[in-house]
């Protein structure tokens, strides 16, 4: 389902870091082939210090302001560079978001404090991690599509999981850098890595279009043995 052209609600968006969230946009759908479309965003700034800025949708006590689907819905999220382009063309200050499952990246995401012990234990462990999206509040591990069904066997396999644990697949979403949401700035805290193969005929390497992305049960294993392995007996993975 695509925005009807011309028909928006009256939302009002400020004017600042346009090009570079279209540059990003551009780059996950056309590069990467990953759908996206614009989050709500903030209210405009009324002075020089943009802190505890509002969401721009109707509801006073939203939960994630500026982070979420509005209009157009989450089912509008495309590929199509045209679309992508008047979408913030008209709306430059409008999140990226990240439309999961399907053939898109699914997440993992933690609480950032928990978020960074994990990555340290698992950089501990040598184990190879795609990108991690960084927010003040939460860290999302990227991983490869998963369905729900897998999901659940996965689960269910395992003793005991971290009650922090969010999981992010098909339809859901996630928002990606440079994004300016209600709890701060977005970014990478691991970058995309682009996948290199050998050329044909013994040729130069390739650089594949997505970057590269774990599987989900691997992540998923070492984050319940990262947390099961706090000396306390806790969990490294609460806060």
């Amino acid at each position: 389902m695509r925005e009807i052209l011309g028909r928006r609600r009256k939302l009002r968006f400020g004017r600042r870091g346009g090009p570079a969230r279209l540059d990003a946009a551009l780059t996950c759908a056309t590069a990467w082939q990953w759908p996206v479309l614009p989050g709500v965003g903030l209210q405009p700034a009324g002075g020089r210090d943009d802190r505890g800025r509002g969401c721009a949708c109707p509801d006073p006590e939203c939960a994630v302001p500026g982070a979420h689907p509005f209009d157009p819905g989450l089912l509008a999220a495309t590929t199509d560079a045209r679309m992508v382009r008047w979408w913030w063309t008209n709306r430059p200050t409008a999140p990226v978001l990240l439309a999961t499952g399907g053939h898109a990246p699914c997440a993992l995401s933690l609480p950032a404090v928990a978020g960074a012990r994990a990555l340290a234990v698992l950089d501990g462990t040598g184990m190879r991690l795609g990108p991690v999206v960084a927010t003040p509040t939460r860290w999302s591990l990227l991983v490869a599509p998963y369905t729900l069904e897998r999901l659940g066997e996965l689960l269910h396999a395992q003793d005991w999981v971290p009650s922090s644990l969010r999981f992010h697949g098909e339809g859901g979403y996630l928002v990606l850098p440079p994004s300016e949401i209600g709890t701060g700035q977005v970014w990478w805290e691991r970058a995309p890595e682009r996948v290199s193969r050998p050329g044909r005929d013994g040729g130069g390497p390739v650089v594949a279009a997505s970057p590269w992305l774990p599987d989900v049960g691997a992540v998923l294993d070492a984050l319940v043995e990262a947390s099961t392995g706090a000396p306390d007996g806790g969990s490294r993975l609460t806060h």
